[in-house]
């Protein structure tokens, strides 16, 4: 649980820095320039990631059940994941109107993806690991959304076409990992 944990430090530390530091973030970036930046920034994130993924795979050696949720709440797990990919696609599409709207999909999606996994597991692992994963992105959207305001940043408008490459987007996403990607990356059949 210590890589685990040590892991979430720096991944979620190093994405919180413009929350809690933003004034030494960005005398960093000037004294450093941004590509050096970047690459601390990328590296110190891929490290804390890969100690996530391995202090993940170790805490499931020695699984400590908190509690027991119900049945349905996996298949509901599976339509807040849904959500949450088509949430992430709309950070990235252009003229959406979820990005519009909500300024911030990405995060918020982070939290519905997150919020799922609580409900349909519960062991003390996942329970870390997803509880960090909501905690941040619920700090981080109010943020994000306070500083939009201060800086007074409109999103463009969305269009129908911008939504529906979106929902397509996400969809696919979604079905990929689902179906394929969960089971080989993480030894867990979502679907099954």
């Amino acid at each position: 649980m210590t890589l685990l944990i040590l892991g979430l430090i720096l991944f979620l530390g190093m994405h919180s820095v413009r929350i809690f530091a933003d004034g030494w973030r960005t005398r960093m970036i000037e004294r450093l320039g941004p590509m050096p930046w970047k690459a601390i920034y990328a590296l110190i994130s891929l490290l804390g990631f890969v100690l996530i993924v391995w202090g993940f795979g170790q805490a499931r050696l020695h699984p400590t059940l908190l509690y027991a949720p119900p049945a349905m709440l996996r298949h509901l797990n599976s339509l807040f994941t849904l959500i949450a990919f088509i949430l992430f696609a709309a950070a990235y599409v252009p003229s959406n109107h979820f990005k519009a709207r909500l300024g911030h999909p990405m995060l918020l999606g982070a939290k519905v993806w997150a919020f799922g996994h609580l409900l349909a597991i519960g062991f003390l692992r996942d329970v870390v690991l997803f509880g960090a994963f909501l905690a941040w992105a619920i700090v981080a959207y109010m943020a994000a959304k306070r500083r939009d305001r201060k800086a007074g940043v409109t999103y463009p408008a969305g269009t129908a076409k911008g939504d529906v490459i979106t929902v397509i987007a996400g969809v696919i996403g979604w079905a990929v990992f689902a179906f394929w990607l969960h089971m080989a990356l993480f030894g867990v059949n979502p679907m099954g």
